[in-house]
């Protein structure tokens, strides 16, 4: 029962109050890029997903293979390498399968190779001293905060498209606006969190 309670609290923590986008700040250029559209939003955040957690199963062996033999300096370019044959493998499953949504990510898709959320959460679970299932959670988790931090801004920059924006906000201005209004809206997570686990 105290396993499962670690559980669940880790993974709403990854999805509410340490949501890589809106409290890391990390892969935000995907975040501004392909928000635009809920379709691209949800078929990134369905790529990021997959990629978090097979990186994450990959990497956990190698991480104790490479500590085993002393050689954790190699950790962020192994760690890259794979996810980068990662992406690769997303890459070519999307073409073959999902042309179209293949075509909507456009430079996008490559850019999870570089997307520090992906090497984060695997970065940061051997920080936190997670276990692989702990681990697993945590990235599952940071990928459903991904794919609700998506959501949510399209549907916020689908309805400013809609509005009449002065000529000096529009573009970039407005969506930086929109991007922390909507990440200082994941701050009353916090306390809810904290009360519900402590």
């Amino acid at each position: 029962m105290e396993m499962t309670k670690g559980l669940v609290s880790i993974l709403l923590t990854a999805i509410l109050t340490n949501n890589y986008i809106l409290a890391k700040f990390l892969g935000i250029c995907p975040f501004l890029g392909v928000s635009k559209k809920l379709n691209t939003a949800m078929g990134m955040s369905v790529a990021v997903i997959f990629v978090m957690a097979l990186s994450t199963a990959v990497t956990y062996p190698i991480n104790t293979l490479l500590v085993s033999r002393d050689m954790e300096y190699l950790q962020t370019i192994v760690f890259i390498l794979v996810i980068a044959a990662l992406v690769q493998l997303v890459e070519i499953i999307l073409k073959k399968y999902i042309p179209a949504l293949y075509s909507a990510l456009g430079i996008y898709l490559p850019l999870i190779t570089t997307n520090c959320a992906v090497l984060g959460v695997v970065l940061l679970n051997i920080d936190e001293g997670y276990g692989f299932v702990e681990s697993m959670v945590n990235s599952v988790g940071a990928g459903l905060g991904f794919m609700l931090a998506m959501f949510m801004f399209s549907g916020v920059r689908e309805r400013m498209e809609a509005n009449d924006i002065p000529k000096f906000m529009r573009g970039l201005p407005i969506t930086l606006v929109a991007a922390s209004l909507v990440s200082v809206s994941f701050l009353g997570f916090a306390g809810i969190i904290e009360n519900i686990f402590s």
